[in-house]
């Protein structure tokens, strides 16, 4: 990440999420139940090597010492984003992430999960407005893209995610072509 950081100029976000996919862990012989820890140990791990000239990290899930990654980020540390649609994400996006995409859920699901992070943000000493939102932008494809958006932004979006809307070359020009005349061009 820190390589593809510095070669970008510093435009990468990591996103991050615990898993929920039980099976997943157990071909891996990695216990589902520590997921969560295991993530944090892993974010602070990162950002250790990403910030300091010898880190030193030793805890359940990660030992290292006097560890030096090059090169470093382009940014001060790469951007952690929280992803998951759960109270645990929102309190974890609070309390370590950079970012949080809940991904999904209705609007006043989405609104609960915010709050709940901004809340956790400020129990930690941290400003909740300093942790950028991105949502899901799957509702610009219905009759209203543009009170889509202001009904994101009221949420507190920075950044709305769309699926691809094509996967050939020859559908790609004008998908985002008519997306950019319908959305984009009226913002």
């Amino acid at each position: 990440m820190a390589t593809l950081d510095k070669m970008s100029g510093g435009r990468v976000l990591l996103g991050v999420g615990a898993g929920w996919l039980e099976e997943e862990f157990d071909a891996l012989g990695v216990p589902f139940e520590r997921r969560g820890a295991r993530l944090d140990s892993y974010v602070a791990a990162m950002r250790a090597l990403w910030t300091e000239d010898e880190a030193t990290v030793d805890d359940e899930f990660v030992s290292f010492q006097r560890a030096i990654s090059l090169p470093r980020p382009a940014q001060a540390s790469v951007p952690i984003v929280i992803g998951g649609h759960t109270e645990v994400a929102a309190k974890r996006a609070g309390r370590i992430g950079d970012g949080f995409f809940p991904g999904r859920g209705s609007k006043e699901q989405l609104a609960a999960l915010l709050d709940l992070m901004r809340r956790t943000a400020e129990d930690h000493g941290r400003d909740p407005a300093a942790i950028e939102v991105s949502l899901s932008g799957a509702g610009l494809f219905g009759d209203d893209p543009l009170g889509e958006v202001e009904r994101m932004r009221e949420l507190g979006a920075d950044r709305l995610v769309i699926a691809p809307l094509a996967y050939d070359a020859e559908s790609a020009a004008p998908a985002y072509e008519a997306f950019a005349d319908k959305v984009i061009r009226r913002l």
